[in-house]
């Protein structure tokens, strides 16, 4: 049972982002810190996303269908160099299939009076990634399989620290390189760099953070003529100590369309997450991040993922 830990956290991000499978082939990093690690500090992270995908719609000359699920199992090294700077990696994971919470979820929507938007009249356990565009099928993905993704290297690097460390910017960066295969959606076939800047303000209790930046793409392979150069992005959470040992959090992530060309949300939209969940303190050294993600805008992320981490301070 993880009672030990103490103190609040620097910043209150989930380590999370859009996983439709339109959207997490691309670079958006995980935000990090407000604060960089100190000299010759390091951590390590595991993270999970179990995303649930149920989407479609059409629209004159095009035919959208997102129906699976994923799992992301990503390995987070960083690394504190100097008295400012950090720097680190993510290595992801990624697993396509049918998946097995199409039941859980047609049944969670039945009992609460939710509409299940057409879920019970498909095949349960089904894998079909599907885009149509003027009669031709310029996605099409039915195969499972799994895989290492799109490799990020990241940096950081501590713009301000108030005195009492209250209150801290963070400069922050990663680039994404093509490792993944775009073919199976596990990659996008471009390089991405992205750049942003993380803030958070801590008192007794409460801490509030906040993110904001932009990525540039290269041309990639999926979608290619739709695809946008430029995306924004950002984000805003809190967090509050209930208890020394466990925080509860609240994040809504957003960015901009990632491609043009399209009157279909799935492709073509903006996208917004609301997460809940907390932080449990095993120790000074680790915690977990338990998370439950929901679309704010529909059909332009998953309905629901479920977020899990693991983290190690040395």
């Amino acid at each position: 049972m993880c009672t030990l830990g103490l103190g609040a956290a620097d910043s209150t991000f989930f380590e999370t982002q859009n996983q439709s499978p339109l959207v997490s082939i691309f670079g958006l990093p995980f935000l990090g810190e407000a604060r960089t690690l100190g000299n010759g500090e390091g951590s390590f992270r595991v993270t999970l996303d179990l995303a649930n995908h149920f989407a479609g719609d059409s629209a004159p000359g095009e035919e959208v269908e997102l129906d699976g699920e994923s799992k992301r199992f990503t390995l987070s090294g960083r690394y504190g160099v100097g008295s400012r700077g950090e720097v680190g990696v993510d290595i992801p994971v990624i697993a396509t299939g049918g998946g097995f919470l199409d039941h859980f979820i047609e049944n969670f929507h039945s009992t609460f009076g939710f509409p299940n938007h057409g879920r019970d009249l498909v095949p349960r356990g089904r894998l079909r990634y599907r885009y149509q565009r003027n009669g031709v099928s310029v996605l099409d993905m039915e195969q499972s399989g799994s895989g290492v993704g799109d490799v990020r290297l990241t940096g950081g690097w501590q713009v301000y620290q108030s005195s009492d460390a209250r209150r801290n910017w963070s400069l922050r960066g990663s680039l994404k390189l093509p490792t993944g295969d775009p073919d199976r959606l596990r990659g996008s076939g471009s390089t991405d760099l992205a750049l942003w800047v993380v803030g958070s303000s801590r008192s007794e209790r409460l801490v509030l953070s906040g993110a904001i930046g932009a990525m540039g793409m290269t041309r990639g392979d999926v979608l290619p003529d739709q695809q946008r150069p430029v995306v924004g992005f950002g984000a805003f959470a809190i967090a509050y100590d209930v208890a020394p040992w466990l925080a509860l959090r609240a994040q809504v992530n957003a960015h901009s369309s990632f491609y043009s060309g399209s009157q279909l949300r799935e492709v073509n939209g903006p996208s917004a997450q609301l997460t809940l969940g907390g932080e449990v303190r095993c120790s000074r050294r680790t915690s977990i991040d338990l998370g439950l993600s929901e679309d704010l805008i529909v059909n332009a992320s998953p309905d629901v993922v479920f977020h899990a981490a693991l983290r190690y301070g040395f």
